[in-house]
């Protein structure tokens, strides 16, 4: 797997801002509606939409879908830690999460553990088989922690932008 770059964030003034901000509250707005509520005309205001889309600002777009209507009304925080913290072993089990579907989140993580994961489930036994049929067997997996979440108290897709 070849090494991420990180680009360097291109720069956004307050007209890039207020899109940004617009469409992290409506992603389906019409291109008219985006125009108005970035004080723009249409054209700039798609060239500009196009460049954020380019730049890899705009990462893409999507439902956002309530997990307990779709039958996943469980989320758990798993704590991994590994046995060795070698950038091969590493590779391997980010390998082996991106492959499992019920895990939502995963960041590398400073401190005790090596990763936090968020995983969604239908039942407690459904988190079971996760973590028998899954987790487990992710090699080179020292221990497993799990905290069940009890309820979301805030939930945000969307990032402080400081908009004037």
């Amino acid at each position: 797997m070849p090494k991420s770059v990180t680009k360097p964030a291109p720069r956004l003034d307050a007209i890039d801002r207020r899109l940004l901000a617009a469409l992290q509250v409506d992603g389906r707005l019409t291109a008219t509606e985006l125009a108005e509520r970035a004080g723009l005309t249409t054209s700039p205001c798609l060239r500009r939409l196009r460049r954020l889309e380019d730049t890899g600002v705009i990462r893409g777009y999507a439902a956002l879908v309530d997990q307990k209507m779709v039958g996943l009304p469980i989320s758990v925080f798993v704590s991994i830690k590994l046995e060795k913290q070698r950038e091969e072993e590493l590779s391997r089990f980010e390998e082996a999460v991106r492959r499992c579907p019920e895990v939502v989140e995963c960041y590398l993580m400073t401190g005790p553990r090596d990763y936090l994961l968020r995983v969604v489930a239908r039942d407690l036994g459904d988190f079971e088989r996760i973590i028998k049929e899954t987790l487990t067997r992710i090699a080179g997996v020292a221990s497993i922690e799990s905290s069940f979440a009890l309820s979301q108290v805030k939930h945000s897709n969307a990032l402080p932008l400081n908009v004037d």
